[in-house]
C-alpha cells in the first residue's frame, strides 16, 4: 500500500510518495492515461494489479480494467485492444508469462506497441518465487525491448518512457519492463510522482495512424505470408529495433530536459568508475549491494574498483557497453540468470558481453559469474568475492573468458 508522506509541488512539476516498484508502476499507468489493461495475478507482479485497482476505486484513474481467465487471454486481450488504438498496459511473472508465450511471441511479430511489467522470478519446477531474469530473457529475440529498473523511482520513470518509445511509428514495438521480484517489486522508496501536465508535454496521444484496425480503414492483421513475405517482413521488424536505440536516446533527453532525471546515459548507468581498474556489470537490483561493496573495499583497502550497470538489454546498445567496458583492466559480468549449455556455460548476459567485446582491438579480460538465483541475497562476502576474483583474473592470476564462476552456492 503506498504511503503518501509527503505532498508538494517541486517546481510545479511532482510530488514525493513512499511507493514500491509496483505501486510506481500503477501511477504510471494513471499518468499515461492508458486505456485498457487486463489483469491476471501472479506473484510478484500482481502488486500492480492491486495498486491499480485501488486507484480506480478511489476515483483516482479511469481505465477498462479487464480480469483476464490466465495470462494467454490477458496478453491476447491487450493485443486486440492495442490494434484498435488503444494505450494498453499488461504484466505478469515467471512461469504466468510463459503461459503467455504465444500470445507474447505474436505481438512483436505484428509491430504492437503494448507495454508490459515483467515481475522477474525463477520458473518453476521446482518451485521458487525469489528473483531470476529467465522469464524476462526467454523473449529477448522475439522483438520485444527489454529495460531493466533498479528502483521504484526508475520503474516509473522507464515505464513513461515506454509508451514513448514503443508507440514511436519509427519503432512500434512492445516493451517488457524487468522488475526484480520482493527486491524492487515489494519493497518502497521515496518516488517523485510529475504531475499530469509535465507527463503530457513528454508523451503525446497513441496514434497508430494507417494501421488502425476500424471499419473505415479496412486492413488485414496477421496475414498467411508464408515463404514469400516473412523475410523481408523479419527485415522490417529488424529495422524497428535499430531504430530503437535512436528513439530512446531522444526520449531520454525530453525527459532529463522536462523530469531533471535519467542520468548521463539513456543506456548505462556508472557508479565509481572514473579511476576503477575493475569493475562489475549487471541488471536491475544486484547493483545495490554492489555499490555497498564498492563503497566498502575502497574505504577499507583502497581498491579501485566500480560499477556498470545495463539499462536496456533489448536493444542492446553495443556502441555504449563497448565504449565504456574497454576502459577498464577487467570485468565481471554478473547474471542472475543461466543459460543451460551455453558457450563456457554462462549466463545470457555475460554471452552478450563477450560477444560485443570480441571484435575489439582493446578489450579487457571478463569474468561470468552467477548469482542470486531464485531471489537469494547478493551477500556483502559475496560481493567482495566477485571483485576479488574479478581483480586476481586481470592479473592474470585466475581463469578468465572461458570460465564462469557460481556464488554462494553451497557444496
Amino acid at each position: 500500500m503506498a504511503v503518501e508522506v509527503k505532498t508538494k509541488e517541486t517546481n510545479e512539476i511532482e510530488t514525493e510518495q513512499l511507493a514500491t516498484g509496483c505501486e510506481a508502476i500503477a501511477e504510471a499507468i494513471r499518468l499515461a492515461d492508458v486505456d485498457v489493461m487486463a489483469a491476471y495475478p501472479i506473484r510478484p507482479y500482481d502488486g500492480v494489479m492491486q495498486a491499480a485497482a485501488k486507484l480506480i476505486a478511489n476515483g483516482k484513474m479511469d481505465v477498462e480494467y479487464i480480469v483476464a481467465d490466465g495470462e494467454h487471454s490477458q496478453f491476447e486481450i491487450v493485443k486486440h485492444a492495442c490494434a484498435v488504438g488503444a494505450r494498453v498496459f499488461v504484466g505478469s511473472s515467471g512461469v504466468g508469462w510463459f503461459y503467455a508465450f504465444e500470445a507474447i511471441a505474436v505481438t512483436a511479430g505484428l509491430r504492437l506497441p503494448v507495454v508490459a511489467i515483467c515481475g522477474n522470478r525463477a520458473l518453476d519446477d521446482p518451485g521458487a518465487f525469489g528473483t531470476e531474469h529467465n522469464d524476462s530473457l526467454a523473449v529477448r529475440d522475439l522483438g520485444w525491448l527489454l529495460p531493466w529498473a533498479e528502483t521504484a523511482q526508475e520503474a516509473l520513470d522507464l515505464a513513461l518512457m515506454a509508451w514513448r518509445v514503443a508507440e514511436d511509428k519509427r519503432v512500434s514495438l512492445p516493451v517488457a519492463i524487468g522488475l526484480d521480484g520482493a527486491f524492487l517489486t515489494h519493497s518502497q522508496h521515496i518516488v517523485k510522482i510529475p504531475t499530469q501536465a509535465a507527463v503530457d508535454r513528454f508523451l503525446p496521444k497513441f496514434d497508430l495512424g494507417d494501421r488502425l484496425l476500424h471499419p473505415d480503414n479496412p486492413i488485414t492483421i496477421a496475414p498467411q505470408v508464408d515463404q514469400d513475405w516473412l523475410m523481408e517482413i523479419r527485415r522490417q521488424n529488424d529495422a524497428a529495433m535499430r531504430n530503437a536505440l535512436g528513439v530512446i536516446r531522444e526520449a531520454h533527453a525530453d525527459f532529463k530536459r522536462i523530469f531533471g532525471r535519467g542520468g548521463e546515459s539513456p543506456f548505462l548507468d556508472e557508479y565509481m568508475t572514473d579511476d576503477a581498474e575493475v569493475v562489475v556489470i549487471g541488471q536491475g537490483t544486484l547493483s545495490l549491494p554492489m555499490k555497498v561493496a564498492i563503497r566498502r573495499l575502497r574505504k577499507e583497502r583502497g581498491l579501485k574498483i566500480g560499477l556498470v550497470r545495463l539499462k536496456w538489454f533489448r536493444p542492446f546498445p553495443t556502441e555504449e557497453v563497448v565504449k565504456s567496458l574497454r576502459r577498464f583492466k577487467a570485468v565481471g559480468v554478473i547474471d542472475r540468470d543461466y543459460s543451460f549449455g551455453s558457450p563456457y556455460y554462462g549466463g545470457v548476459l555475460y554471452n552478450e558481453i563477450r560477444s560485443a567485446l570480441y571484435s575489439q582491438e582493446k578489450r579487457p579480460v571478463i569474468v561470468g559469474f552467477i548469482a542470486g538465483l531464485g531471489g537469494r541475497e547478493i551477500e556483502q562476502p559475496m560481493a567482495t568475492e566477485i571483485f576479488e576474483k574479478t581483480m586476481a583474473a586481470g592479473k592474470g592470476d585466475l581463469a578468465a573468458g572461458d570460465t564462469c564462476h557460481w556464488i554462494g552456492v553451497r557444496e
